[in-house]
């Protein structure tokens, strides 16, 4: 079982270990990172996150069992006004962990802080259509997809898709119910 704690400084080494390359990190951070990763890059990151009526909020992932942080995660563009946010920054960082299910455990807990906690009615994420472990884990969620956005994001000389997928907060309460 995982456990979501507010990601601070504390935590800038091991995320920085864990990008390793430049498609990792446009992987997990999109456009807004550029390779490496770098403290100055994360203090931007976390800088009004984590806060009352914060438009974003940050986690690490913890192993409840070993205390080990295995993981990284976000809840960002929350908008309580039209009670949307977007699942980004997905990263299951222990090599070790990866295959076991851990991702799927970090989506049930940053869905529950969107839809039980902020009382959220959709949650929204973009994935790269060649990520096939994560679009699984991400439906087997309840997460649907609706579009895809061809040639989206520029990687060398190679243009990566993009599936824009989405939970509505009846979606989550019929998955809680099962």
């Amino acid at each position: 079982m995982v456990e979501l704690k507010y990601f601070e400084r504390p935590d800038f080494e091991q995320l920085i270990y864990w990008i390793d390359s430049t498609e990792f990190l446009l992987q997990w951070g999109g456009p807004g990172f550029h390779y490496p990763l770098d403290k100055d890059q994360l203090e931007k990151y976390i800088y009004n996150a984590n806060l009352d009526g914060s438009e974003t909020l940050i986690y690490k992932v913890i192993d409840k069992e070993s205390e080990d942080t295995i993981g990284h995660i976000s809840l960002g563009k929350i908008d309580r006004k039209n009670k949307s946010a977007r699942v980004g920054k997905v990263l299951v960082g222990d090599k070790d962990t990866r295959g076991k299910g851990i991702g799927q455990q970090m989506i049930k807990e940053i869905l529950g802080i969107a839809f039980d906690e902020l009382q959220l009615h959709r949650v929204s994420l973009g994935v790269f259509d060649f990520n096939v472990s994560a679009i699984a884990c991400y439906e087997k969620a309840g997460f649907i997809k609706e579009g895809l956005h061809r040639d989206s994001r520029k990687n060398g000389n190679e243009y990566w898709s993009l599936w824009e997928m989405s939970i509505l907060e009846n979606e989550w309460k019929e998955i809680k119910k099962a």
